[in-house]
Order: structure tokens, then C-alpha cells, then sequence
């Protein structure tokens, strides 16, 4: 047989036999559209949430069709187990334990960061008294005061985005300030804390409300905050 022919036959013959694998879900078990993205700068996580009503997945563009299909199918199973799909027209659930705290910090990560601040851990402490939240680059720690928790969303946000930040810049310098820009609550979040500071200081809140501080340690390591400092 020609070279020619038998490369014509070759391209004809299917790569993969047997049966045909499950398409990756466009819809949710109750309706709601999905989407699947695919980023260069994600490695090794996968990350699922609602986004005016969308159940998103977003997923490594290294990841096989076979590797799409799995984690699509499993991170849809995740969001139903989570309940979200009742609440995300009135926007997201507020984060009450460390494992809500995570799922929100992956979201916020995916959405205005690109999907490159990766945690180890995030989650509420209650011994951060002059810091609304801290960092440690070195190895991916969050904590965030708990005093945050009767807060509106967008501020929780905010200080969540603040400290997933520092895992990609140490410092507050123009760089860090960048990473904020995508995010629209910036300047009213940080007016918010400044508020609630002065409030603080003036006797107008409890006594042993965090203060927005941060400062970045003298080791490079953490980013605490520093009491009578702001964001």
C-alpha cells in the first residue's frame, strides 16, 4: 500500500475503542449552566463556585479530556452537597467554618487573581487582636479574625483577597496594589475598616475590636498587622 494511503487509513482508525465516554455536563442536575475554564496558570488545583448563576469549574489547561470530564462531574457533586444553588442569586453564602472559609478563598482566587494564590490553609482565629487577618508566604497559611464574621460579604472578601495576595508579594508595595485593582470593593472595603477603626478608637465599637492593620514582619515570613496601622 502507498505511504500515502496507509496514512490515510491510520488517521481513520479511532484512537480510543470501546464505549463512548459521558459528555462533561453544560447543565446541572437542577438546570443551572456550567462552565468550564481552563487556565495556564493553574496547576494543580481545581476550583468550583457560582457566578450569576453559573455553576463554574475552573480546572488546569494541562488536564486531559478524561481529566475534564472527572473533576467537572465531581465538583458539581461538591457544589450540590454544599447547597449552594439556593443562594447564588443573592450572592455567596457567608463562610462560617475554616472548610467555607476555603472553598470562598479559591473562588476569590480563581476570580481576580488568575487561580495563583493557593493556600495550605485558611481559616477564623479569634486571638488576632490588633489584625483583621495574616498571612505567611512561606507556607501558605491565611488567618482571618473572626471579628469579621457579622461584617457585609465584601468586606470578608476584601481582607481574604488582602492576605491571598501577600502569598503572591510580600510586601505593600505598587505590585501588591495591582493584584487589588480587579477586585471593585477595594477602596470601599478599606474605607470600611478605616470606619471601624475610628470608631474603635474613639469608644464608639467594643473595646476589643481588631483595628486594620498590616505590616509586614521584619523576616519576610508573615504578614500580621500592626495596631493603629491601615491596609
Amino acid at each position: 500500500m502507498p505511504a500515502a494511503a496507509k496514512a490515510r487509513a491510520a488517521k481513520a482508525v479511532p484512537a480510543v475503542s470501546g464505549a463512548t465516554p459521558a459528555p462533561v455536563p453544560r447543565r446541572t442536575a437542577d438546570g443551572a449552566p456550567v462552565e468550564v475554564r481552563r487556565s495556564a496558570r493553574r496547576r494543580r488545583t481545581v476550583a468550583a463556585f457560582w457566578e450569576n448563576g453559573t455553576a463554574v469549574v475552573a480546572i488546569p489547561a494541562s488536564f486531559s479530556r478524561a481529566q475534564e470530564r472527572d473533576w467537572v462531574h465531581r465538583m458539581l457533586e461538591k457544589l450540590r452537597l454544599q447547597g449552594e444553588r439556593g443562594t447564588r442569586g443573592s450572592g455567596p453564602r457567608r463562610p462560617r467554618n475554616d472548610a467555607a472559609l476555603a472553598d470562598r478563598a479559591a473562588e476569590l482566587s480563581e476570580k481576580y487573581l488568575g487561580g495563583r494564590a493557593v493556600p495550605s490553609s485558611v481559616r477564623w482565629v479569634g486571638n488576632q487582636n490588633s489584625r483583621w487577618g495574616s498571612a505567611t508566604p512561606s507556607d501558605g497559611t491565611i488567618r482571618l479574625s473572626d471579628k469579621l464574621q457579622p461584617m457585609p460579604q465584601w468586606v470578608i472578601d476584601y481582607v481574604m483577597l488582602h492576605e491571598l495576595a501577600h502569598l503572591l508579594v510580600a510586601g505593600h508595595n505598587a505590585a501588591f496594589w495591582r493584584l487589588l485593582e480587579a477586585y471593585p470593593e477595594t477602596q470601599r472595603a478599606k474605607a470600611f475598616l478605616e470606619g471601624v477603626s475610628f470608631a474603635t478608637s474613639r469608644g464608639l465599637a467594643p473595646a476589643d475590636a481588631d483595628g486594620p492593620g498590616h505590616n509586614k514582619a521584619p523576616d519576610g515570613t508573615e504578614v500580621p498587622a500592626g495596631a493603629g496601622q491601615l491596609f
